[in-house]
């Protein structure tokens, strides 16, 4: 099947109608463009597994909560379409605002306590517009398969509840966070890095990896672990953590004491631009899990 490029729901239907016809799985990987490596991880994945792999492009913008985030989010579509084409997708999902949201939304997901803490407790609506659209891409897609990078681990924990909870038949892949040579997890938002910036952004995975050091070594205490790891981060006016926190990997909850596997997860404010990061870390003695937890 040769890429194709749809802009509308009807026809992307037919084509993937076409496909399950041929017997094939459909596997879908949904992002908002701008596609790096880490997003080529995602769709090899999906090749892997899918006789057919879709990928959605869609910016989408019940999910920012800052206007000016949304007006800066870059929207490369034909260099995305490139990117597609040389990984082997099959169809390109590239809709209108106003195709996906023909009419003022009446309804939302309302995504519960797993959106409470970690980037829900400083983007408000944020998880409840990212749930809304990845429902209605599961809704129009109808995929076997969907993947999302563990980067964004409580959207990955948000969307599975969210498929769990609606009886949605699509199995939700989760795939490893993909990162440069010095640790920094790929993202879109790393192209606003000016070069300085891009020498602090790393800062971030240096406090998840003394976080997983200081679990790994037997600290029990959250709050050290957090305080301690936080000590870390360079004294330079351009950074300010926004949070870095201990919660359980399953329903992004904080602990009291860690006597399993949890999740270190922060965010990074380097100048103007917002990174996320986390790590999933373990206890010595405590059972190794090599994800986060899957549907």
């Amino acid at each position: 099947m040769m890429l194709k490029l749809v802009t509308s729901i009807a026809p992307l239907r037919d084509r993937v109608a076409e496909a399950r016809r041929a017997g094939l799985q459909v596997g879908l990987v949904p992002t908002m463009g701008a596609l790096h490596a880490g997003h080529v991880r995602l769709i090899e994945q999906a090749r892997l597994e899918c006789g057919c792999v879709v990928v959605s492009i869609f910016v989408n913008p019940l999910q920012f909560d800052r206007k000016d985030d949304l007006a800066r989010y870059p929207r490369p579509l034909q260099a995305d379409v490139a990117v597609c084409a040389a990984a082997g997708v099959d169809i390109v999902f590239a809709p209108t605002v106003e195709g996906m949201y023909p009419g003022e939304a009446e309804c939302t997901v309302d995504v519960g306590r797993v959106a409470d803490h970690l980037c829900g407790r400083y983007r408000p609506g944020h998880f409840r517009g990212m749930a809304t659209v990845v429902l209605k891409l599961l809704q129009i897609v109808q995929p076997d398969r969907a993947y999302f990078g563990e980067k964004d681990a409580q959207q990955l924990a948000v969307i599975r509840h969210m498929a769990r909870d609606f009886n949605v038949p699509v199995r939700i892949e989760g795939v490893a966070t993909v990162r440069d040579a010095d640790g920094l997890a790929l993202s879109s938002r790393n192209q606003r890095l000016a070069p300085e910036e891009r020498v602090l952004a790393r800062s971030l995975h240096s406090l998840l990896r003394e976080a997983e050091r200081l679990v790994a070594e037997g600290e029990r205490d959250p709050k050290q672990v957090t305080a301690i790891a936080s000590g870390i981060l360079p004294d330079d006016d351009r950074l300010r953590l926004e949070y870095l926190d201990v919660v359980d990997p399953e329903h992004i909850q904080p602990v009291e004491r860690i006597e399993g596997p949890v999740l270190v997860a922060g965010a990074l404010w380097v100048g103007s631009t917002r990174l996320i990061d986390n790590l999933l870390c373990h206890p010595s003695g405590a059972p190794q899990v090599a994800a986060l937890p899957g549907t």
